[in-house]
């Protein structure tokens, strides 16, 4: 038990810095047969009340790259799937201000797009997004000035068949849109003051077991 300390901290510093330059992104699916719903909120409904209890040929995973992205891919049934993800980012003070967001998706009974629990969009239409973005009405969009720290972006719809690649891209003022990924460049947690407080806790019980073994020595 005399590495407790060290182990403690590193486990802390893990904690701290790890996926500094990426966003994380979290897909959860399950069976569904809900048809389109009325609000972007009862969509948030549906599909939290599916994944849930997911189901053989449905599950939650996280992934390294929202490019392609299907449930029959992941976990294997390719109909009645509800979707979920969930992607957690963060923005430097560098990057503060006006981003876009868009979700190329395949949701035959339609979907929504939240930000930071607010709803962006919800559509209620057969969405099939075929890898263009030409038609506003195959894909969810939003805009919304952001300030430095942590965000999310949600991502909620419901699929009848078929299971086509999907996408969630970001962009921040004039750039151009990236995929979210492991390589998309974003802070994925900005750490809170309660983190480093932990950190400096960890630090300080290291030194203080550091000292008492010197002075066990004399």
């Amino acid at each position: 038990m005399k590495n407790l300390p060290k182990i403690a901290l590193s486990l802390i510093a893990v904690g701290v810095f790890a996926h500094a330059n990426a966003s994380t992104i979290t897909l959860s699916t399950g069976y569904s047969t809900a048809g389109a719903q009325a609000s972007a909120a009862a969509y948030q409904s549906v599909v939290n009340a599916a994944v849930a209890t997911p189901g053989a040929g449905y599950g939650s995973t996280t992934i390294a790259s929202y490019d392609n992205v299907n449930n029959s891919g992941l976990f294997g049934s390719g109909s009645n799937i509800a979707f979920k993800s969930v992607i957690n980012f963060g923005v430097s003070a560098a990057d503060a201000g006006a981003w876009s967001f868009r979700s190329g998706v395949d949701f035959g009974k339609g979907g929504a797009l939240f930000l930071d629990g607010v709803a962006l969009d919800f559509k209620t239409n057969d969405m099939w997004w075929a890898g263009n973005y030409n038609n506003g009405s195959q894909f969810l969009s939003g805009s919304s000035a952001l300030s430095a720290g942590n965000h999310t972006l949600s991502i909620y719809g419901l699929e009848g068949c078929c299971d086509g690649g999907q996408q969630a891209q970001f962009k921040a003022g004039n750039s151009n849109f990236v995929s979210f990924g492991a390589k998309d460049g974003l802070i994925s947690a900005v750490p809170e003051p309660t983190t480093y407080a932990m950190l400096l806790i960890g630090l300080g019980l290291l030194g203080f077991t550091a000292r008492r073994k010197q002075e066990a020595k004399f």
